[in-house]
Formats: structure tokens, sequence, C-alpha cells
């Protein structure tokens, strides 16, 4: 058991494979019928899957550094989804450089000349910040923090296997512990620049850890159920009941706080009913209300009546349900934040938006089951081992 691997086997392969290739010909059907839609769709899925990967490097990190050790026996999942981020790095750098024009108005040159009819004085205000060379080296710059702190974590964890001291372990909990420092700051300032610049006379101070929270929650889910994927098909037995229910508690715990964070923002625009923020609301309401409504119903209430109970946290369909739940949830949040900025009113939900998250997922599949091929499913010279192994509650 403790030398185990996850194998790759031809199905494994092949229905990621078709998954990608219905993204593809979604994509490219948005292209034909409607470019500025398509772009909206790429960035959409691009961050929502990229925010998982990264999700699973915040776990990581956050495990090492509370040192907590009923973990280590899942550990290899999250480390897993950390390899979808360099594709979603290229991803969000090719859709910034070549889909700039129809997402972000902010990059229209002609907002900031004062002898343009179409100046814009709020842009001129925010143009220290929101500038084209400015925003790349931001860009280029969380990319090189998480995809170099992912990389730092994973090879620690395989050294941990090869060589079995204590030093790979140290070394992660550094590791972990600036790593979550500067996730601190550039996890909100990324949402800043990737969703909330999209509406950019826009702000709100509370974007940032509503962005994050709702996308942990999401990583999360998914996290269980790759572990639940793994169970299924005779790996990870040494994964018990109090395993599931402390991820189970996590995702329960962390969609209320989401609703929390997510109400918090609404109330305070609604209160001060300033028309800067309020016009955020607004366009929400008039044009996506079904779906703004559905998405906090989805992600607050689904989660909240299917994961409230101790036992439903270890069963292991209900955990499905939950995950399935949430992943959806949070998908059609990502969503409402995306659309009203880029299409406005002329938004879908066809073959084109789900077709793409396919794709997508598809993909991020792929990449996650290869990690996991690539190294034993316990971590099985990790000084907290045996404490997951025995972790009973």
């Amino acid at each position: 058991m403790m030398d185990t691997n996850y194998t790759l086997t031809k199905n494994n392969r092949t229905i990621p494979l078709v998954m990608i290739a219905i993204g593809v010909i979604a994509i490219v059907v948005g292209f034909m019928t409607d470019p500025r839609r398509a772009w909206a769709v790429l960035l959409h899925n691009n961050f929502y899957f990229m925010a998982l990967a990264l999700c699973g490097t915040f776990f990581v990190a956050l495990q090492y550094v509370a040192q907590a050790g009923w973990a280590i026996s899942i550990i290899r999942v999250p480390e897993a989804m950390m390899g979808f981020l360099k594709y979603g790095a290229i991803g969000m750098i090719l859709i910034f450089i070549f889909g700039h024009n129809d997402l972000y108005f902010w990059t229209h040159a002609q907002y900031y000349d004062p002898k343009s009819p179409e100046y814009d004085h709020i842009l001129a205000g925010k143009s220290g910040f929101l500038n084209i060379p400015f925003y790349i080296i931001r860009m280029v710059l969380y990319f090189i923090i998480w995809i170099g702190f992912s990389m730092l974590l994973r090879n620690e964890s395989l050294r941990s296997d090869r060589e079995g001291e204590l030093d790979p372990f140290r070394k992660s909990v550094k590791f972990g512990a600036i790593f979550i420092v500067l996730f601190a700051v550039t996890s909100s300032t990324s949402a800043w620049d990737f969703l909330m610049s999209i509406d950019s006379h826009w702000f709100s101070t509370l974007f940032g850890w509503y962005v994050f929270m709702g996308l942990f929650v999401s990583g999360l889910a998914v996290m269980c159920m790759f572990i639940l994927y793994l169970k299924l098909k005779g790996y990870m037995e040494h994964v018990n009941d109090s395993h599931l229910h402390d991820v189970g508690k996590f995702m329960f715990a962390f969609s209320i706080f989401w609703t929390y964070l997510w109400f918090s923002q609404f109330m305070l625009i609604w209160y001060a009913n300033l028309p800067e923020e309020v016009v955020y609301i607004q366009t929400r309401w008039l044009y996506y209300r079904t779906l703004w409504i559905g998405n906090f119903l989805i992600n607050f209430i689904a989660p909240f009546l299917v994961l409230m109970t101790r036992d439903a946290k270890r069963q292991m369909r209900v955990l499905w349900v939950g995950g399935v739940i949430i992943f959806l949830g949070h998908w059609i949040d990502v969503f409402v934040m995306v659309m009203p900025g880029t299409v406005g009113k002329e938004w879908h939900l066809g073959f084109i938006e789900f077709g793409t998250m396919i794709g997508y997922l598809g993909l991020f599949i792929w990449s996650t089951l290869s990690e996991l091929s690539k190294a034993a499913l316990v971590p099985k010279n990790h000084p907290m081992l045996q404490e997951s192994l025995h972790h009973h509650i």
C-alpha cells in the first residue's frame, strides 16, 4: 500500500482527451460566431480552473505551516492539482495579449487622452495602476511566485520519499510560510487584475477575499472528488471516514464563510448606495437576476443542507453530491463576475460556455491524473505519516 502509484490506463487518457476536443470545438465555434463572447468564456474558464490548481498549492502550504498531521494521507492529491498552474498561466497570458481589447476596456488608449471625446477621468485617475506594462509585470510576477513555490513544495515532498530525512519537511514548512505571506497579497491583487478590472469603474475592498474564498472552497470540493475517485478505483485505502470528515468540514465551513462575504459585500454596497458601487449590482440584477440569485442559493443553501450533519461528511455519496454542487455553483459565480462587464446583456449559456468548461475540466483531470501517476500516493517517509494513517475523530 505504501508504495502504490496511480496507474494511467487507456480510459484515463481517452476520456479527458475527448473532453479537451469538445472544448476546442466549442472555442472554435465561439470565435466563428461571436469573438467577444469567446474571449469572455475563455477568461471565465481559464481563471476558474487555474484558481482550482492554485488552491492545491495553498492547501499544501497551509498544512505544512500548521503542521497538520491528518492531511498527509491525502497531500498527494492537492500536490497533483498544482500541475495545472503552468497551463493556466500560459492561458491567462495569451488571453490578455490577444483578447484584452474585448475584455478590458481600460486598455483602450482613447480613454486616457484629454483631447478625445471618449476621455474618461475615472480611468485616467487609475492609470498609475491600470496600464498595460505594469499589468503584464504583475501578471508575470504572480505566475513566478505561484508556480515557483508549487515546484519547491512538490520537489521537497518527492525528496522526502527518496531520502527519508527531516530536512525536506523543514524546508516545506519554511516555503509554505513564505508562500502564504505572498499569497495573502497576490490572491487579492490578482483578483483585482483578472476580474475586478473588467468593471474598471467599480471597486470593492472585500472583492479579493470574496474571490479567494469562493475558489478555495471549489478547490476543496475538487480535491475531495479526486480522493473519492481514487478510493473507488481501489487506491488510497488508507483514507478513512475521519479524513473524509475533515475534508467535508472544510467544504462546509468555507461555504458558510463565502456566504458571509457575499452578504457583507452586497449589504455594504446596498446600504451606502453610492453610484460608483451600486452600478455593479444593478447590472447583475437587471440582466443576470436568475443566475445572481441562484448563485447565492446554490453556494449557500445546498452545501448547508447537504453537509450539515456529521454523518453526511463521512458518506462518499453525499460528499460526491456536495462536491459537484460546489464546483458548478462557483463556476456560475465566476460567470456572473466576468460576463456583465464583457458581453453585457447579450449573454448566453449554451454549447460554447458548457463545451469550453468540459474542455478545461478534461485538461485539468488529465493534468492531475498525470501528476498522480508520477509518485507514490502516500508520502512514505513523511515524519507525520503514522499520525495521519491512525487519524480518527
